[in-house]
């Protein structure tokens, strides 16, 4: 069988893509873990950065939004108050149950192109066909280690995502490597369950987000700086609400934002949790790492030049992820070759979220560079499963399957998501 569209990955980019595609009547697959970052790959104790309303995946009626399913499940879900990411996993299979045809849990091993669309192989060896793909494959193929910490084994060094348990480092050191949430919030739990840990980051200081202001205030308070899905401010308000006109911007325009804009930062929730509890080095680089009896010996260089070693047990990296078309193994190599790239590796990627690959479309971090910072948060998951669904539509109409009725150009009225209710 020909399917419409197969959407590689079941985050929230993915699931909201899904949930457009099957309302827009597209025969479909979804295959992958659902919410597999939130379930597998951060530890218990973690929550959002993101406010409750800012974290809704999407759907074209706007019914299954997380304040729906926390007033279901007892939760609370109000502004300024953070979720467990369990929490939010919680509401990623809800909204999976009730949104999107059933979802394949096996995963995709090799995509490459074939007459008519694409065929893709699961990891048990099994084909599918389809006339177009959605990639939404998160964040996991894209980890970036230090160099100086790359070639270490794993039970000497390893990412932050690598952990949904931290409790084998109980009563151990443990160094932890960033200045950004993740590095944060992992060494304040590792601090809380009794780990010896200190965090080395590069940046002059540690930099904290501000509690954000009321919801309800003074119409010119809102005026002077709106609310908006990635903190409050105009420029996060062009960032969060117009990723369409983001791409309108020069390109070099657009590299430096998806560089610079929202860089690491602590949540103003996690800052008296750190403070006074864990050993922050800021201005210390890691230049060089080696395996010693009982762990890592790292050579930091100092803010002043200088050059120390320590010793630590294990380090992990909390250094975040580089979106580049490179290390998207699954790609047959003449595809992932034949893609092309904005100058910091990353796809280039048209008005509907089509690659140059005609008929594969992407979504998630990797599009950051096309439209913007808020492609690396929940929340850019509503734009991108409308404005790529009705992209996969007009690709389908340009290019109709023999034997195939064209798909109506009317269906694909609900495709645009209901204003949100917050």
């Amino acid at each position: 069988m020909m399917y419409d569209l197969l959407v590689v990955g079941a985050g929230p980019y993915g699931l909201s893509i899904a949930a457009h595609a099957a309302s827009a009547g597209l025969s479909m697959r979804v295959f992958g873990r659902p919410m597999a970052s939130w379930r597998d790959h951060m530890p218990a104790g973690m929550f959002l950065k993101s406010e409750p309303w800012a974290s809704n995946l999407s759907d074209p009626a706007g019914r299954w939004r997380l304040d729906v399913y926390c007033a279901e499940n007892g939760l609370t879900a109000r502004h300024a108050h953070p979720i467990p990411v369990e929490a939010f996993a919680g509401y990623g299979l809800w909204f999976a149950k009730h949104a999107v045809p059933d979802v394949d849990e096996r995963t995709i091993v090799r995509l490459a192109t074939a007459p008519g669309g694409f065929v893709a192989v699961t990891e048990d060896g099994q084909e599918v066909h389809a006339r177009t793909v959605a990639l939404a494959v998160g964040v996991m193929p894209f980890i970036e280690v230090p160099q100086a910490l790359r070639g270490l084994h794993p039970s000497l060094v390893t990412h932050s995502s690598h952990h949904s348990d931290l409790g084998q480092f109980r009563g151990k050191d443990v160094t932890v490597i960033g200045g950004g949430q993740a590095a944060l919030e992992t060494a304040a739990l590792l601090a809380e369950q009794g780990t010896r840990v200190r965090v080395l980051a590069r940046a002059d200081r540690l930099v904290w987000n501000d509690v954000p202001p009321p919801w309800e205030r003074p119409w010119w308070q809102s005026v002077r700086s709106p609310h908006s899905g990635l903190g409050p401010g105009w420029k996060n308000w062009f960032y969060s609400e117009r990723p369409g006109l983001f791409r309108r911007l020069p390109e070099s325009t657009r590299a430096r934002i998806a560089a610079t804009a929202l860089g690491p930062a602590g949540a103003w929730w996690l800052r008296d949790r750190v403070e006074g509890a864990v050993e922050v080095s800021p201005s210390h680089e890691v230049t060089a790492a080696t395996a010693v009896p009982g762990g890592v010996r790292l050579d930091v260089l100092g803010r002043d030049g200088s050059v120390r070693s320590m010793e630590t047990e294990h380090v992990i990296a909390a250094t975040g992820f580089r979106a580049r078309c490179d290390r998207l193994g699954l790609l047959a190599p003449e595809l992932r070759r034949g893609l092309a790239t904005l100058p910091d590796g990353s796809p280039d990627v048209g008005r509907c979220f089509e690659s140059s690959q005609p008929g594969l479309f992407l979504a998630g971090l990797i599009t950051a560079s096309g439209f913007g910072p808020a492609m690396r948060f929940v929340h850019g998951a509503t734009f991108t499963a409308s404005t790529l669904v009705q992209g996969v539509r007009r690709r389908l109409r340009s290019t109709p399957a023999r034997g195939r009725v064209p798909l109506p150009a009317s269906a694909g009225r609900a495709e645009t998501p209901a204003p949100v209710t917050r």
